[in-house]
């Protein structure tokens, strides 16, 4: 087997939830079924999803905001929109670009998906605050360092225990895309 492939497999295998700070669940199983019961409540419950990152991180949010509505029949609500992201940078810097929106956007018991290999950006934090002040519910996706700081402040933590941004993006865009999948298998998708 090609050793990228091996390599990727067993970060895979290394990869933590956390409900919350507590110990990461059993097993990869257990943990993936864990998320998919969240994003069905959300489904049930007809709350908004909002998904965020910063550079490639960005674009599996984009993705999975197209993908969790579509095939998954979700709420998704996109924040990039290039006029609002650019009014938000322009008006109250970048370190805002995600967190003026969702207090002017999030409600009680929506639920932000904020998506970083490094854990440690300003706008990433600052927008899992201010969905927190709304009531909503965090799920991160990190890697690199294991206590960087957003693996500390959502309601569930998904930490991949590797230093490689490829790995690291790698392994958050297949397991939300695994997420998503289970749910539409189960559900159908309406057309």
């Amino acid at each position: 087997m090609h050793r990228y492939i091996k390599d990727l497999i067993g970060f895979i295998n290394k990869t933590e939830i956390i409900i919350g700070n507590n110990a990461p669940c059993c097993d990869y199983k257990e943990g993936i079924m864990y998320l998919v019961d969240k994003f069905t409540w959300h489904k049930r419950q007809g709350t908004q999803l909002f998904f965020i990152g910063n550079g490639g991180s960005s674009a599996i949010a984009s993705h999975m905001t197209a993908d969790f509505m579509k095939n998954g029949g979700m709420n998704t609500y996109s924040l990039y929109d290039y006029a609002v992201t650019t009014c938000m940078g322009n008006d109250y810097g970048y370190e805002y670009i995600f967190s003026k929106p969702l207090s002017f956007l999030a409600r009680p018991h929506d639920l932000l998906v904020a998506i970083s290999s490094s854990g440690k950006s300003p706008n990433m934090i600052n927008a899992i605050s201010a969905a927190k002040k709304k009531g909503a519910s965090v799920i991160t996706f990190t890697g690199f360092e294991a206590d960087n700081p957003m693996k500390q402040m959502g309601d569930m933590n998904l930490y991949v225990p590797c230093g490689k941004y490829g790995m690291v993006e790698s392994i958050h865009n297949l397991i939300l895309q695994q997420i998503v999948d289970e749910i539409m298998e189960r559900d159908g998708v309406t057309l």
